[in-house]
């Protein structure tokens, strides 16, 4: 394949390209997602907005949205645009001098989260956010341990998989840090299990890979509420839930409850550029102060992904997006319900906040054949990583009634089919 080529390509290219990527991916990557053989292939190769094109043109209606990462769309010509500019002046910084795009997006952030955080360390994965958490953490307070819960998901580095619930990612890497998990949305099991080396409790305000799970409305008040009195930090963990995907700026906007460290990423990146961060207060910042380099990036704040950072808070304001994200949550969900009232044997529950939503299927067989059943309808879907008889569905904050209208109905045939196998 060559690089750069932006003439489009003929049959014989395409077939030569499938032919290579399938050949590169066996050989060179690990096997997820398995790319089998050529005849079965397929391979991505341009979108905009809700739609993604396989390299012949086929088309599909993203409900995926790379897990996340597409809430302005694919290619959002705002966030294009910022970062091409950018690209011409410069494209990495110095690390010597003041960075301006680091700047203007940390003012920019700050003035969309809740309550009084205001600092922002710019990194690169939602991954790497939680990593600098968990050490802001233990650096404030002095302690050691956390507390997380069951079937969380924080990432699959060392210290964000201390705090990742689930056995089937931990157990070949342990020992990690210490960490207790309980389960979530019990608020006397977090109490009992918060102790004097307690230095922080993470949460999603929703569990996004571990189904889609809303906690009672008392919940994380309850919880922000113990920590304040046991001198506990309270981390959320945003990267999911964040820039508008649940219906409102943040998931813990719901509730009105302010974490004392809040982590992002995904739709930080308007869908362009790897950009994550973690955020805290000014009161907590301080024990960076004596020494900055505790915690570094060499590409975190660098200027086309704060620049992308900076253009997504913008759009998303500019463009009423997370208005528009509780409009069609609202809309998917009644048409999902509907569907749920059609297939009671196939369907057990449909749950969700905005356009994080999730359709748990009777089994995890069932689940992934419905998925498969929907990839062959040019819908993509998925299931969630800890709980994978739920079917995640997080399209694009941009998607129209008419698109949604459209998948709907290309579930209700996956559905069908499956009730007859």
């Amino acid at each position: 394949m060559k690089i750069g080529n932006s003439s489009p390509l003929s049959s014989e290219e395409k077939t030569e390209l499938v032919r290579e990527c399938v050949e590169n991916f066996n050989l060179y990557l690990n096997r997820w997602p398995d790319a089998r053989d050529v005849e079965s292939a397929v391979v991505e190769w341009e979108g905009e907005g809700p739609i993604v094109r396989d390299v012949w043109g086929r088309e599909f209606i993203d409900c995926l949205g790379g897990f996340g990462i597409f809430a302005l769309g694919h290619r959002h010509p705002k966030v294009i645009n910022a970062i091409k500019v950018q690209l011409d002046r410069l494209a990495l910084h110095s690390q010597w001098m003041l960075n301006p795009m680091a700047a203007d997006a940390a003012r920019r952030l700050a003035e969309i989260t809740p309550g009084d955080l205001r600092k922002t360390f710019w990194c690169s994965t939602g991954t790497e956010a939680v990593e600098g958490a968990l050490k802001l953490a233990r650096l404030y307070t002095g302690k050691k341990k956390y507390i997380s819960t069951i079937n969380s998901f924080h990432g699959k580095t060392m210290g964000s998989l201390s705090v990742t619930g689930r056995d089937l990612f931990r157990k070949p890497f342990e020992p990690l840090l210490e960490t207790t998990f309980v389960p979530y949305g019990e608020i006397e099991a977090m109490a009992e299990a918060i102790d004097g080396e307690t230095a922080a409790v993470i949460l999603e305000p929703i569990q996004g890979e571990g189904g889609i799970i809303i906690p009672p409305d008392d919940y994380l008040p309850a919880v922000r509420e113990l920590c304040t009195k046991r001198n506990v930090l309270l981390i959320f963990d945003e990267v999911q839930t964040g820039l508008g995907r649940t219906g409102r700026m943040f998931g813990c906007n719901h509730t009105g409850v302010v974490p004392d460290i809040i982590c992002l990423g995904k739709a930080l990146s308007g869908g362009v550029i790897p950009c994550a961060a973690f955020h805290s207060t000014d009161e907590i910042w301080r024990v960076f102060h004596p020494n900055p380099f505790y915690h570094t990036s060499t590409f975190g704040a660098n200027p086309m992904a704060t620049t992308a950072a900076a253009a997504t808070i913008q759009t998303l304001q500019e463009e009423n997006l997370v208005e528009n994200s509780a409009r069609m949550g609202e809309y998917f969900l009644a048409g999902l319900k509907r569907l749920w009232e059609q297939f009671p044997n196939l369907i057990q529950d449909v749950r969700g906040r905005g356009l994080l939503i999730g359709v748990e299927i009777i089994n995890a067989e069932r689940g992934e054949s419905i998925a498969s059943r929907m990839f062959e309808r040019n819908v993509l879907v998925a299931y969630t990583l800890n709980k994978p008889e739920v079917i995640r569905i997080e399209p694009p904050l941009i998607i129209t009634r008419e698109l949604i209208d459209e998948a709907l109905e290309r579930f209700g045939d996956a559905l069908k089919e499956e009730s007859k196998a």
